[in-house]
């Protein structure tokens, strides 16, 4: 059984068909990408993962436990999390505030003081925010921001993270820094990532197969080699 399988999923905006029927499955342990020009439908197919949106038709299955009607705080305990293309600290709370606050509120477990701070503490580690971790959140710099999407969503004990438009706005010293830090995490942390990434280099170097989304259809799926080399891709880029 897959770590999370999407299945049949349409989604219908009024006259718009925002998703149309598609299937996907993500193995643990993977980094799956998705790819599509903006409209694609790739937001949509997060946000009906997260319980942000019902989907018009199909499932989505996590872990072995059917998330479809579920809020989404409730998946964010059950260990699937999302960040979001607008980086939204909560402003006036330092890096290390923020974090308690996620491990407080988005995990389904019952923490001590001593274990929210050890949470707190690995989180900042894992990202490299432990030497910021007494800034106002709105201080980091946009990377940084970034950076605490990710950190929040570990201390939430996620064990898929859902990253939307992570690298987006980066320089590439920073670009290269987040793909360091995602596959540590991958190594280290045990983790599974789906990443919706305009920074279509970024995309290909980290993922291990991507599905590629057109005006809410799948129109290719694969490795990154496959991918890179698909017709139908081309000529949705590219013309």
């Amino acid at each position: 059984m897959a770590f999370l399988d999407i299945k049949g999923v349409s989604k219908r905006f009024g006259g718009l068909m925002a998703l149309n029927d598609v299937s996907l499955q993500v193995e643990k342990g993977e980094i799956f990408g998705l790819m599509g020009a903006n409209g694609a439908g790739k937001t949509t197919l997060f946000s009906v993962i997260a319980g942000h949106v019902a989907p018009s038709a199909g499932e989505v299955v996590f872990d072995g436990t059917r998330l479809t009607g579920l809020s989404p705080s409730r998946i964010c305990r059950l260990g699937l999390c999302r960040t979001f293309q607008i980086v939204r600290p909560f402003a006036g709370l330092t890096v290390a505030e923020n974090l308690r606050v996620a491990a407080l509120y988005g995990s389904g477990r019952k923490l001590s003081a001593s274990e929210i701070a050890a949470v707190v503490d690995e989180a900042l580690q894992a990202v490299d925010l432990a030497d910021r971790r007494h800034l106002d959140a709105a201080q980091l710099t946009l990377s940084g921001q970034k950076r605490l999407e990710i950190a929040r969503a570990l201390a939430t004990g996620a064990e898929l993270i859902m990253l939307d438009e992570v690298m987006a706005g980066l320089n590439p010293t920073e670009v290269s820094a987040m793909l360091a830090t995602l596959e540590r995490l991958r190594g280290e942390h045990g983790l599974t990532f789906v990443i919706v990434e305009h920074v279509i280099g970024a995309l290909m170097t980290l993922s291990d197969r991507i599905l590629v989304l057109d005006h809410g259809e799948r129109i290719a799926f694969g490795t990154p080699e496959e991918i890179g080399n698909h017709k139908r891709v081309a000529e949705v880029y590219f013309g």
